[in-house]
């Protein structure tokens, strides 16, 4: 008898791993200052996950999330991707948080044959690295930098009364690289900046770069730096009682900005970001649903990210008609429509194009009493195509 039982056991688990499709995610959700936008992503992999498996699943196949903390650090984050692919047998990966992780280990997927979407990583290289490769397996539903800098490089020169644009970034790769595509960007606007100040990302006092900002005329700045540093170029400003127009990335949607800030000091930066919680009905439903259960659940925007990440992926497993990879690739290349939160994806990527998002779809946000809320000015509804120069 004890045979019997045992014998059947292992006839039914291959059939039940047959009747599954494993999807992974390895992102940041504990460690570095973005492990937040991670923790949200990962809510909303969940969800889309949920909702594809209330209506049966994908091919009549129960979609499994696997998912894995790399908490921020690269080593930690190429093991994950190995044991993900090599012995969890995932058929596509969503992540990572940070893009020094997605740097680190973009050859392991490349060469395995297994699909990825970024879903908050933002650095520029990541689907570029293989894109004159035969089959480009790396792919991205998040705010690439120089996008969204197009975007504040468009709202700052239409803002700015005088014309005098100034750039305040930290000394990190991120921050530096930052100044030099905000560099050219307002070239296209024929504008040179009137001033271009540095801070160490641990400083705490910008005062001083501050100052020769304000002696430069400057009522428009754009930062290149994370949540906290933002927050301590909105200290030093309190400091000095001086409030130019104050621009940052999507990194300001994270909570130690308010943490550091304060809350109304944190209101008076602008950021980009490619949803909102009130920026449509799905969102709204989405946001309420996941708080629900989340109560404490930060950046929603990239938990709308990781939710359309999925859904992208679940796409192409039906086109494909299963999980092989070269085959799963080509369907992502060529996707008609598909129902995301933050829109209605058509065509969303191509061989030559594999960023779902671009400055056109982003919006401009701000905190507001503790929520992060849609920028709807005079100066947002005057933009048009012809200012989103990249």
């Amino acid at each position: 008898m004890p045979l019997l039982v045992s014998t059947g056991m292992v006839l039914a688990l291959p059939a039940l791993a047959q009747n599954e499709i494993k999807i992974g995610y390895n992102a940041d959700q504990s460690a570095s200052g973005a492990a937040e936008l991670g923790l949200s992503g990962l809510y909303g992999f969940q969800a889309a996950i949920e909702d594809l498996n209330a209506q049966g699943g994908v091919l009549g196949r129960k979609l499994i999330g696997v998912v894995r903390d790399d908490a921020g650090a690269p080593p930690k984050s190429i093991q994950n991707m190995n044991e993900l692919i090599d012995n969890e047998k995932v058929a596509a990966v969503v992540g990572p948080t940070n893009s020094g992780n997605a740097l680190a280990w973009l050859h392991i997927p490349q060469q395995k044959k297994v699909p990825v979407i970024s879903h908050v990583a933002t650095a520029t290289d990541i689907t570029a690295r293989y894109a004159k490769e035969p089959q480009n397996y790396i792919f991205r539903v998040s705010m690439v930098d120089r996008e969204q800098l197009a975007l504040l490089a468009a709202y700052a020169v239409k803002a700015s009364k005088s014309k005098n644009v100034a750039i305040i970034a930290d000394t990190t790769g991120y921050g530096q690289a930052a100044t030099k595509d905000l560099q050219e960007i307002l070239t296209l606007h024929g504008i040179k900046p009137v001033g271009i100040e540095k801070f160490g990302p641990k400083d705490t006092d910008m005062t001083s770069q501050l100052a020769k900002l304000k002696a430069a005329g400057a009522d428009m700045i754009i930062t290149g730096s994370l949540a906290d540093a933002t927050a301590q170029v909105l200290k030093s400003m309190e400091k000095m009682d001086y409030y130019p127009g104050l621009l940052s990335t999507w990194g300001s949607i994270n909570t130690p900005l308010v943490n550091i800030a304060g809350p109304k000091l944190a209101e008076k930066t602008i950021f980009a970001a490619s949803t909102t919680e009130d920026a449509s009905d799905r969102a709204a439903a989405l946001h309420k649903r996941l708080v629900a259960k989340h109560p404490n659940m930060p950046a929603f925007v990239s938990a709308a990210q990781g939710y359309d990440a999925v859904m992208l992926i679940a796409a192409a497993i039906k086109q494909a008609g299963g999980t092989e990879g070269p085959k799963l690739q080509q369907a992502l290349e060529s996707l008609g429509a598909v129902q995301g939160i933050i829109k209605t994806y058509e065509k969303p990527f191509s061989k030559e194009q594999h960023e779902a998002l671009g400055v056109a779809d982003f919006h401009l946000a701000q905190w507001k009493d503790g929520r992060v809320v849609k920028l709807d000015d005079a100066v947002v509804k005057g933009l048009t195509a012809a200012d989103l120069k990249r």
